[in-house]
């Protein structure tokens, strides 16, 4: 990959489109090495994933090969995430002048540490709430018989778009940073933020209902609102 030393000496699409082709090949390198790594593992993180539903069932011969694959993969992604967090901001650093490329580092540890917690917030305090809730629409005639697949990806889904929506405050900052936006303007579109929560609740949730869609929606919200705060208190000190 290209070292660029500063913003003055522009890249060409094609070096852009090179660097990022060399940044995507390492990274999946990384995804699937990772994903070997803790193939092994699988059975025993399995048996603490269960615990909220008791047992689960496969209805394929296949069935129960695959939902180790994936989540291997799941796994091996949430271990490259640091090294992948960090491309992506070296992507980024192209565009940035000389000071704000220091912020590099600092931006994949936090991104890191942001998608962690949301993802921690996902599967201790949403799922156990998510899954009791459409359980409880069992019957003594409608008895549910869950496929491991749909459970694991269920989990997967959930815990990879809570963990994607706690960037938010770091995305808004870094905005913030470079003059994109301000907590001014961000204020001013507060409703459409709303409204794009509900949206964003709906879209990245693996369920129609909208107890899954709010418990997305409101964590990105109360999130907006903490980036205006933390946007205002950086202004004043500015």
């Amino acid at each position: 990959m290209k070292k660029i030393t500063d913003m003055d000496t522009p890249l060409s699409l094609m070096d852009h489109l090179e660097e990022l082709r060399n940044r995507i090949l390492f990274s999946l390198v990384l995804i699937i090495s990772c994903t070997a790594l803790v193939y092994n593992f699988t059975t025993e993180i399995m048996n603490i994933l269960v615990r909220s539903v008791g047992k689960l069932y496969f209805m394929g011969p296949a069935e129960a090969f695959w939902v180790k694959v994936k989540l291997a993969f799941f796994i091996g992604l949430y271990c490259s995430l640091p090294f992948l967090f960090y491309q992506i901001w070296k992507f980024v650093e192209l565009g940035l002048r000389r000071d704000e490329k220091k912020q590099v580092l600092p931006l994949t540890i936090f991104s890191f540490l942001l998608f962690t917690i949301g993802a921690c917030f996902c599967y201790f305090f949403v799922i156990p709430v998510a899954i009791k809730f459409l359980l409880s629409y069992g019957t003594e005639t409608l008895i549910p018989l869950i496929s491991v697949s749909k459970y694991l990806s269920f989990i997967g889904c959930l815990v990879f778009a809570f963990g994607s929506t706690f960037q938010l405050p770091l995305v808004l900052m870094f905005m913030a940073r470079i003059g994109i936006v301000n907590a001014r303007s961000l204020c001013k579109f507060r409703r459409f933020a709303v409204l794009g929560s509900f949206i964003v609740g709906a879209a990245l949730t693996p369920t129609p209902d909208m107890v899954n869609q709010t418990l997305l929606a409101l964590p990105i919200i109360v999130l907006y609102e903490l980036s205006i705060l933390l946007i205002r208190i950086f202004e004043r000190k500015g």
